[in-house]
Formats: structure tokens, C-alpha cells, sequence
């Protein structure tokens, strides 16, 4: 068996707790050399917040950092980022995103990449697994954001 890699594995610890305390399990970290700096899971529901994905909160969790700090981060997000989340990523110019996965929603990746972000996807079993049992239990809430109205196909947003 693959050695699991840490870092992403602390995201999915984010999306764990993210869903226990009743939320959206999407978690992230980022990592900064190779130390955790911050971590931040999807709050919405819990904070009844429209922005606090979990790119947003790990950012918020890092408080403000010199310009050229964010720059030597990789920010680790267990499902593709959206557009506000890439815009966040493009703006503090993060120049790796690591990715658990993007079959239940591709965001703005082909955003990211034309900007220079090294994007990688890890297409993660356990990541798609969450979100599955959270969106075949809540489909309300998952299409209050993101999610797609009637379960259709994602398309990349933010391309070109």
C-alpha cells in the first residue's frame, strides 16, 4: 500500500470534523516548507457564513502573513477549488494547490493553471467518499453553493 501523503491526510481530518460538527466536509491546509502553517475546514452551515469555504478558512486561520510568505506555500483542499477560493489562491499568489479530487465538483483549475499555479490532483477515494454520503444525505445544502441542481455533470468554471 502507498504511504498516505501527511499533508493531505490533515485535510481530510479538517473534512471530518467539518462534517461532525454538521457542516460541509471539505477541508484544507497549507503548508508552508514542511510544516502545517494553517488549517481550515467549510463552515458555511456551522457559521452560517456564505464565503467560509475551506480554502477561505484555513487563509483566515494563516491571519495575515508578508506578501512573500504566502509564496513559499502549497495549499492542500480535499475537493477543487471554486472560483472565490481560486481568486483567493490567485491574489496571495500560492503557486502550488494539491487537490484530494475533483469528479463531484471541478472548479477553477483551468483558472489556476493559465495564472502559473501548479495544480495537482490526487483523485482520492476517501475525499469522494465524504462528499458522496453528505450530498446524498443533504442535496439541499450542496446545491445551496457549489453543488448542481439535479446531480448533473460539473464543468470547469473560470476557464480560458
Amino acid at each position: 500500500m502507498a504511504k498516505r501523503d501527511p499533508f493531505l491526510e490533515a485535510a481530510i481530518a479538517e473534512a471530518r470534523a467539518g462534517l461532525e460538527e454538521g457542516g460541509i466536509p471539505i477541508g484544507s491546509v497549507i503548508v508552508r516548507g514542511d510544516q502545517i502553517v494553517a488549517q481550515g475546514r467549510n463552515r458555511r452551515i456551522q457559521w452560517g457564513s456564505a464565503i467560509r469555504h475551506g480554502e477561505m478558512d484555513a487563509l483566515e486561520t494563516l491571519g495575515r502573513q508578508p506578501a512573500s510568505f504566502y509564496r513559499s506555500c502549497t495549499l492542500y483542499t480535499t475537493l477543487s477549488p471554486c472560483p472565490m477560493c481560486s481568486g483567493a489562491i490567485l491574489l496571495y499568489r500560492i503557486p502550488r494547490v494539491v487537490i484530494g479530487e475533483n469528479r463531484t465538483f471541478l472548479g477553477a483549475e483551468a483558472l489556476l493553471r493559465s495564472r502559473g499555479v501548479s495544480v495537482e490532483v490526487r483523485d482520492d477515494a476517501e475525499c469522494r467518499e465524504l462528499l458522496a454520503r453528505f450530498i446524498g444525505r443533504f442535496p439541499s445544502i450542496w446545491n445551496e453553493d457549489i453543488g448542481l441542481p439535479q446531480g448533473g455533470p460539473s464543468a470547469e468554471v473560470g476557464g480560458s
